[in-house]
């Protein structure tokens, strides 16, 4: 990954208007908010704008422009902030460059105006970041310690995903993707890690990144910014972490299901209305209860949350408590249950190790009712046919799948594109229903038919999906009627 260097700028020390392309991502939604919380004049760009973000922009106090143009920088911002879906051929961001108006990544914004003397407690890996950022974040704020924190999704709580607080504790969700066409570090290098969580490390972002073992060493990078009297969190049960933390981490301890993890699961068992979980640390059991989460994945969250916060003074059993009324995050495992007696769920699982996570957690949560599985491969990676075969063994919990076509498959290497055909195919051999659709109008038309009183849909995509969950509950109601 090349650091391109040469567009480098002195950054304004206090920019009074700030000017963001790309406003309506999640993650520089967040950057929004946070410039507001200080005072600052904030305006926007975006291709997209659309409900709910727009909506929730504009209540925030952000103006912003629809579609991008060298206008929407009239007058002139002291700052612009690029996200990193923007090339540098946008015309913005052209504009940005040719005007020599200071300019910087997301990262980069956070880094430099809002970590100054913060703890930070930085959540990195390749699954399950928003969510144990979420939670660290409630706990923090729950024990009345009034944290700030940025992350790459809305969690339920503070239906925001940025804010400041007046402590020195911050949270953020360290993604491994790159920050910017200028900035092709992962963001997570800029974020100062004091306590550095590392939940996984799994191959993906095929557009980005060649192999593993380049991913890998992003990884060991970001675990050597966290200084001696820091903390460096680990899963244990991931056998890619176990082997970099074997390079000489003093600081660094492990938690998960393994009986050697220095933060163990000593019990995680669904109740129907919670996973009960006990909790220790070395032989001593610290924290028990029900949580409010649905799968053995969202237990190993939990334990990584109290065992993050124990760094920063929390007793883990009030640490527990506080997680009692951890209500989500919006798109992860968010649950409405419809009239019609059906059970719909909108996760954002796209990775083949999240699929099978979240499907696993919820035949545990349901285990005598239909699981619909309903799948869009809507990412870079999960368009081509590198997990291919991985995706059969995810699938497995689920008694229906419906797998929508990639779309968009342009990004796909010639030959390299995955087959939602070949994968239903592959499917109905060990017994399932499964379909291939070329589109969410057909999986629509499907599910009308072939759904049945107390079914339980699972829908998967990390974007939009055409829509296909609110047309969904619509088209289920009016049948029901």
């Amino acid at each position: 990954m090349t650091d391109h260097s040469d567009f480098k700028c002195q950054l304004p020390n206090e920019p009074s208007h700030v000017h963001l392309i790309g406003v309506c991502g999640v993650g520089m939604a967040g950057v929004a908010g946070l410039f507001l919380s200080r005072g600052r004049v904030v305006t926007g760009s975006d291709q997209a704008v659309y409900p709910p973000m727009s909506d929730h922009l504009a209540g925030l106090g952000v103006q912003i422009h629809e579609g991008y143009s060298p206008t929407n920088l009239v007058p002139r911002p002291d700052l612009v902030v690029i996200g990193n879906v923007i090339r540098r051929d946008n015309p913005e961001a052209r504009a940005t460059l040719n005007l020599q108006i200071p300019f910087t990544s997301m990262p980069g914004a956070i880094e430099q105006y809002f970590l100054t003397d913060k703890l930070c407690l930085v959540v990195a890996g390749s699954h399950g970041k928003t969510t144990l950022s979420s939670m660290i974040s409630w706990i923090l704020y729950d024990q009345g310690l009034d944290p700030g924190f940025i992350i790459g999704g809305l969690p339920i709580n503070f239906n925001a995903g940025s804010r400041f607080g007046q402590s020195n504790l911050f949270v953020l969700e360290g993604d491994e993707y790159d920050s910017a066409f200028f900035d092709k570090q992962p963001k997570f290098l800029h974020y100062k890690p004091f306590v550095g969580i590392v939940t996984s490390c799994e191959f993906d972002h095929a557009d980005i990144y060649q192999d593993l073992g380049q991913i890998r060493r992003e990884f060991e990078k970001f675990l050597r910014l966290i200084p001696d009297s820091g903390l460096i969190l680990a899963c244990n049960d991931d056998s890619v972490i176990r082997d970099i933390l074997e390079a000489n981490h003093s600081n660094a301890e492990t938690y998960g299901f393994r009986p050697d993890s220095t933060w163990g699961i000593a019990e995680a068992r669904d109740t129907g209305a919670g996973m009960h979980a006990v909790f220790k640390r070395g032989a001593t059991e610290i924290a028990s209860g029900i949580l409010p989460v649905i799968g053995r994945h969202n237990v190993l969250n939990a334990l990584a949350a109290i065992a993050a916060v124990a760094k920063v003074g929390v007793v883990p059993q009030n640490a527990f408590m506080s997680l009692g009324s951890f209500k989500g995050v919006t798109r992860r495992q968010q649950v409405t249950r419809l009239n019609s007696g059906i059970t719909l769920i909108d996760d954002f699982a796209h990775h083949p190790s999240e699929v099978r996570e979240t499907l696993a957690g919820f035949r545990l949560r349901f285990p005598e009712q239909r699981l619909i599985a309903v799948f869009e491969p809507r990412t870079n990676t999960s368009r081509r046919s590198i997990f291919q075969e991985n995706y059969i063994e995810s699938f497995l919990p689920a008694d229906v799948i419906a797998l929508r076509d990639p779309p968009d498959p342009w990004k796909a290497p010639e030959g390299d594109l995955f087959s939602s055909s070949l994968l239903a195919g592959e499917l109905t051999k060990r017994g399932k229903i499964a379909r291939a659709f070329p589109d969410a109008n057909s999986i629509i038309d499907f599910l009308t038919l072939e759904l049945r009183p107390d079914d339980v849909i699972i829908v998967m995509s990390n974007g939009g999906f055409e829509n296909l969950i609110l047309r969904l509950s619509k088209r289920l109601e009016d049948f029901v009627r």
